[in-house]
């Protein structure tokens, strides 16, 4: 006698069996007519047929292309501090000021030196004449034509050497007004005034570029290798030889939505890492970039080719593969007229592109993928009443198509 219990995993399959079997026998009328099971309504989209690249996605970190440490070049007490915290400043503007009576009187000092040099190498070089002038006549001797020559030479010397001190003094005085060297934003001042600073400490602020910005990422061993295969091969160029374009997007953007060009890849793979360092810049007019932030980056990983893509919401999983449903014509296994229904296509993934997924085979450029409603699809050829969308917007409520009168379809 069978003492299994009824609620036991065989007893409860072949209940389902025959509960599927007679849905079927139910839904086509036991015996050949139009199917009586009334269509599930699902979104269905058109397989987009474009050519499209591929695009490899990596993380990295936005950079300034300038960036500049703020320093004292001359000793003193800071006299002034002419910008606000966190200014946008342009090349030339005056930042910081030190002290500079100290600088100002040893300009002073060395123009005056500068003069007294000029003025004995004047008295030298009227000598020197004018003994040149009596050797000439036989009333002086070559020796004292000779040192009258090295009196004008040492004269020209000391002047040179004054002039240079005085150059010196100058620029010691210039430095006393700290100015910024390029155009960017500066950051807080890290002084302020009556604080003594010496020549090259501390750091009085830092400035930044703004425009244009860097983009620097990282790439796998992998990725790399496989950019310099399609470089010789000629299908992809390298972005050491040619400005490959970018693709970048900040921590809360959806897309990618900002481009760019690589400008620089390392020389070397970091043998820690196993990555290989690269740069990108990108325009940067109205300032939204920030240097540090986080960025996405997608870089231009093959050349253009023709392909098929779908929503990646319409890829159903069965152990290992992957398929669709297809809303196309059924016919029915007892004879039947067709009728719409969901029909399996297995089918062979490759990258996603802007949001869809490329299928390398499985599908033809006409189908009509269903991207919505497909666990109401219990089995394959169940009917449906297609509901067409965007690809690229499975999800869209859209009134379905009006429905045949009873007669006409065999429903009652």
């Amino acid at each position: 006698m069978n003492t299994r219990p009824l609620n036991s995993p065989p007893r409860l399959a072949a209940l389902a069996i025959a509960l599927a079997a007679s849905a079927l026998l139910a839904a086509c009328g036991g015996g050949g007519g139009p199917p009586q099971m009334p269509p599930t309504e699902v979104n269905v989209a058109t397989v987009v047929a474009k050519r499209v690249a591929q695009w490899d996605e990596f993380t990295g970190r936005i950079e300034a292309i300038e960036s500049v440490e703020i320093r004292p070049r001359v000793a003193g007490y800071l006299a002034g501090v002419h910008f606000e915290d966190g200014a946008v400043v342009q090349r030339g503007d005056l930042l910081f000021t030190i002290d500079d009576r100290e600088y100002r009187a040893a300009a002073d000092s060395a123009q005056a030196a500068v003069a007294s040099a000029a003025t004995r190498v004047e008295v030298a070089r009227t000598e020197f004449a004018r003994t040149e002038k009596l050797a000439a006549a036989r009333a002086a001797s070559t020796e004292e034509l000779e040192q009258r020559r090295g009196e004008l030479q040492r004269a020209e010397a000391d002047l040179k050497a004054t002039e240079a001190q005085a150059r010196q003094a100058a620029l010691n005085l210039g430095f006393t007004r700290v100015t910024s060297p390029i155009d960017g934003r500066a950051s807080l001042a890290r002084l302020r005034v009556g604080n003594l600073v010496g020549a090259g400490d501390p750091v009085l602020t830092t400035v930044v570029s703004l425009d244009p910005v860097f983009v620097t990422f990282r790439g796998d061993e992998r990725a790399y290798l496989r950019y310099q295969d399609m470089a010789r091969e000629g299908s992809r160029p390298s972005s050491r030889e040619v400005q490959n374009p970018v693709r970048v997007a900040l921590a809360n953007e959806s897309g990618f939505p900002h481009e760019g060009r690589v400008v620089f890849v390392d020389n070397a793979v970091d043998p820690a890492t196993g990555t290989i360092l690269a740069r990108a810049e990108l325009p940067n007019p109205d300032g939204r970039f920030t240097p540090g932030l986080f960025a996405r980056v997608q870089l231009l990983g093959s050349g253009e080719r023709d392909a098929l893509l779908v929503h990646p919401q319409a890829v159903l999983t069965d152990q290992d593969r992957r398929y669709v449903y297809v809303a196309g014509q059924v016919t029915s296994p007892q004879g039947g007229p067709a009728y719409t229904g969901a029909v399996r296509k297995d089918v062979v993934l490759g990258p996603t592109i802007d949001g869809l997924v490329v299928v390398e085979q499985g599908l033809a450029p006409t189908d009509q993928v269903v991207v919505n409603g497909m666990r109401k699809i219990f089995f394959p050829g169940a009917p449906v009443a297609p509901v067409e969308v965007p690809m690229d917007a499975p999800n869209t409520v859209v009134a379905a198509p009006a429905a045949a009168p009873a007669a006409e379809g065999g429903k009652g």
